[in-house]
């Protein structure tokens, strides 16, 4: 009996010394689970604290600014860290340390980034939950943990995608606290490493070869793998404190790995390996490029540092910009400046130049003072802004990056008149899309509008396809809006209207002159002034002034019954129409209000039919519009709490979405539920 106790009490010990298991490779098996490959477990004495990763400086991801928008980090922590500039260039392959919020989420401690699926460079081909993990996280996530925090199957996955990459960190034990160890390191192990050489890389900062086994469970004896993350404890914060020198090239994979269902083969899984070894090719032709490089730059800094960007007046009196002019700026660019938040201020002549004088033949929405400008080839919308505070919209929308959020490029100040410049969604609003009829839409045709792309009536639709996905654009971006900025903002004018179209009809919300951020301790807003578009808010703001995110899941309610039906969101009563001898037949209901009568009651298939827009024919799943009705009418609930979140909006719209994408309309429309009665 004695024995067993005395086992149980050094299991206890050991379980509480030990951080977490090693994933000793098992990473690279995307089709292989084990828990070890979903994240460090979460047994540190802390459910949130603060953890550090490490990552190697690509010729993309080169600055602090942009490593932190990679890893949803803070690019002047980043820089502080590593004692640089938040703008300054690294040269290829540096270690750069990044301190992230690490925190405790089902049961597995991670930091949560954003990345947008994109094809992989040269080829026709999607990236993979297996190269996003390896190659761009450089295995700070796994495939594995990926594909389980993600609505979307490996088999389908398109570019312009979101996914959420959750990066492996860890909180410290109560017995590495009581040993002195108050932080966590995730680092990237690179051939030629080992206990030693980590240790001492990070012995500034307390590091020690006990400690790194304790909180991986190793003994010494135990191999350690390349390209695998590593837990290194560190009693006080890490400074920069590694020699950078490129190692020698990795040796030939091993051939053991089963085929990777992501990546199609076992040379695919290897990517990276290929990459360190041209990497190292290149490293001796390039390091003395690099250095001259590096060199210049730095007698040029010395010479005269460039200011901050600033306003200054010029001798017209005009504010004019100390950073780059505007024709270094291009909507095309393919430059990391166009995935970041940065914003320059034009001078006015610039904006005359490139509206020709704000002609009429250049203004965009009739009697509006929105015009389309061209710079060297280049399109972009500027908004005259006459009065007012624009504050709000310049604060949020260079705090913001994102696909499907309208991008803010600059400004310019002239005789107390802003100019706002934006990117240019060529296909205007969703409302002109759902609505050809309009008068606004047949007021542009009737005068030839050439900057609209104009489409006649007849071909102007958007057919069921294009409704799902404009849908899922603009969850995913009150989805960033709400979950993944810092603080969360809300929209608050959400509406077709502000619904923008690009050149393939992927959306684009626009207009944050009435958004507003949302503190941690501010869950229960109130305003007194109550604006906004009747039909499109909340029945709890409009009764009381509460803001709140359902407020945002509302008026999408209403944006995606407005793409189900192609209808204003103020329609006629029918039910009252069809009495013409009632008095009052031409009363108004709220396009929230239709749709619970459409799903309730009798005749649900038929009330269906009659209720989705008849220009799709019958070029539509009904069994899958029956469920973005049932959807939409969740979003609009009276109710508050019976609303959903956006994050299960945009998860349920994912599915719809891919549903729609193998539907073949030669199918049968049949719904597959039977009608109902309430």
């Amino acid at each position: 009996m004695a024995f067993l106790l005395l086992l149980v009490l050094l299991m206890l010990v050991y379980s509480s010394t030990a951080q977490q298991s090693y994933v000793n490779n098992k990473q690279l098996a995307c089709n292989t689970n084990d828990s070890t490959t979903l994240g460090f477990v979460c047994n540190g004495a802390s459910s949130t604290c603060t953890s550090y990763l490490t990552f190697r400086s690509t010729p993309t991801y080169n600055t602090p600014i942009s490593i932190a928008y990679l890893l949803s980090a803070d690019a002047s922590q980043i820089a502080a860290a590593n004692n640089i500039s938040d703008v300054e260039f690294l040269p290829a392959d540096t270690l750069v340390i990044v301190p992230v919020k690490c925190s405790c989420s089902q049961n597995y401690y991670q930091h949560n980034a954003s990345y947008i699926l994109k094809n992989q460079e040269g080829t026709a081909e999607t990236e993979t939950y297996f190269t996003v993990s390896n190659v761009t996280y450089q295995s700070l996530t796994t495939c594995q943990s990926m594909e389980s925090q993600n609505p979307y199957d490996y088999r389908h996955l398109y570019p312009g995608f979101r996914l959420t990459v959750p990066l492996r960190c860890a909180c410290p034990t109560l017995n590495q606290t009581s040993s002195g160890f108050n932080y966590l390191l995730t680092y990237l192990i690179r051939q030629g490493d080992n206990y030693n050489s980590i240790a001492a890389a990070f012995s500034a900062s307390g590091a020690d070869v006990q400690g790194i086994l304790d909180a991986n469970r190793l003994s010494v004896n135990d191999l350690i793998f390349f390209f695998t993350p590593i837990l290194v404890p560190l009693k006080i914060q890490p400074t920069k404190a590694f020699n950078n020198t490129l190692p020698a090239p990795p040796p030939p994979p091993p051939s053991n790995f089963p085929p990777n269902h992501n990546g199609g083969s076992n040379s695919r899984k290897w990517i990276f390996i290929g990459v360190g070894i041209g990497a190292a090719v290149l490293f001796l032709l390039s390091s003395v490029l690099l250095y001259l490089l590096c060199y210049r730059r730095r007698r040029q800094s010395n010479k005269s540092p460039p200011p901050p960007p600033k306003l200054r007046a010029d001798k017209s009196g005009d504010p004019t910009s100390a950073g780059p002019p505007f024709s270094d700026w291009s909507v095309s660019s393919q430059s990391i400046r166009s995935a970041i938040e940065t914003l320059t201020v034009y001078k006015f002549e610039d904006l005359d130049k490139a509206t020709s004088s704000f002609s009429e033949s250049n203004r965009i929405n009739g009697s509006s003072s929105v015009y389309l400008g061209s710079f060297k080839g280049d399109n972009a919308v500027i908004k005259i802004m006459k009065g007012g505070d624009v504050s709000r919209e310049i604060n949020a929308l260079r705090q913001i990056n994102h696909s499907h959020i309208i991008r803010l490029s600059g400004f310019c100040l002239h005789h107390d008149i802003t100019y706002l410049i934006y990117e240019y969604a060529e296909k205007g609003s969703l409302t002109e899309w759902l609505r050809p009829n309009s008068s606004l839409l047949q007021k542009k045709l009737d005068s030839n509008d050439k900057h609209m792309n104009i489409i006649s009536i007849t071909e102007r639709r958007l057919d069921w396809k294009q409704r799902l996905q404009i849908a899922y654009d603009v969850a995913d971006a009150l989805n960033y809006l709400h979950n993944f900025t810092n603080p969360p903002y809300i929209h608050k004018n959400l509406k077709s209207s502000n619904i923008l179209l690009d050149g393939n009809l992927r959306a684009k919300i626009a207009d944050f002159a009435l958004s507003r951020t949302l503190e941690a301790d501010d869950q229960n807003v109130m305003t007194r002034h109550v604006v906004g578009t009747y039909g499109y808010m909340a029945p709890e703001y409009i009764e009381s002034g509460l803001i709140t995110p359902k407020l945002d899941v509302f008026a999408l309610g209403v944006v995606m019954l407005e793409l189900l039906s192609g209808r204003e969101p103020i329609v006629d009563d029918d039910d009252v129409g069809k009495d013409k001898n009632k008095e009052g037949s031409h009363q108004m209901l709220l396009l929230s209000e239709r749709i619970e009568r459409v799903l309730s009651g009798e005749s649900v298939r038929e009330k269906l039919k009659e209720f989705v827009d008849p220009w799709l024919g019958d070029e539509y799943p009904l069994e899958v519009a029956y469920s973005l009705g049932e959807l939409a009418r969740r979003c609009v609930a009276h109710n508050i709490d019976a609303r959903p979140n956006v994050s299960d909006v945009f998860v349920a719209l994912s599915k719809l979405l891919s549903s729609s994408l193998d539907w073949d309309p030669s199918h049968d429309t049949s719904l597959s539920f039977s009608d109902r009665e309430s």
